[in-house]
């Protein structure tokens, strides 16, 4: 089975393996969640970006084992970026119909290429750091509240005072809590940040 540190080219490779479910499963859950990040962001709702997400990395898997990727002319991203970026232009154009049926608005501004880069890398970073989370509460014996206020604080913007209410600790409490966890996500951020970075993802 691949761990979530497996280098991207090794991770691509095994797409094309007999035995390739790993491979499969990983990149998925690598890169689902930062394509429906980016679609909720492009003003889908919560079930059309799952549903974009989904369609766009089978049609990822399905080209690139059909040999439609040739890395020699652009990054692995930029191809699923534009994948991507064509399927949050259907559905638009489908809620657009709907909202003409209805006498709405329909129209929408998809953003620049560089503004479509730089959200990728936002959501990306996010994705990043729930995985490295996920292995720190797997592999560490700090406490569940400390995490959680990290959580809180870092993933959902929760105000400082309402964490404090909501887990019965300082406000200083929550800011060390903030502190001791980046400081033991560090490691695991480089190391995985490193295997998204391999192609250019």
């Amino acid at each position: 089975m691949l761990d979530v540190t497996h280098t991207t080219t090794a991770l691509l490779n095994g797409l094309n393996a007999d035995d390739g479910d790993a491979a499969w499963e990983l990149l998925d859950r690598r890169y689902r969640p930062i394509i429906t990040g980016l679609a909720r962001r492009l003003g889908l709702s919560d079930q059309d970006a799952q549903d974009v997400s989904q369609e766009t990395m089978l049609r990822v898997l399905s080209e690139y084992r059909s040999g439609k990727y040739d890395r020699d002319r652009g990054r692995m991203r930029s191809w699923i970026l534009a994948i991507a970026r064509t399927k949050i232009a259907d559905m638009h154009r489908k809620r657009g119909v709907r909202k003409e049926y209805r006498g709405e608005s329909a129209l929408v501004t998809m953003p620049t290429e560089a503004e479509l880069d730089d959200l990728w890398s936002n959501e990306r970073r996010q994705v990043i750091l729930r995985e490295a989370l996920i292995e720190l509460q797997s592999t560490s014996k700090m406490a569940d509240r400390t995490i959680r206020a990290f959580e809180m604080l870092v993933f959902h913007h929760r105000p400082v005072t309402d964490i404090a209410a909501e887990l019965n600790m300082t406000e200083n409490d929550i800011y060390l809590a903030k502190s001791r966890v980046a400081a033991k996500l560090r490691d695991t951020v480089q190391t995985l940040e490193a295997a998204f970075d391999e192609d250019g993802l």
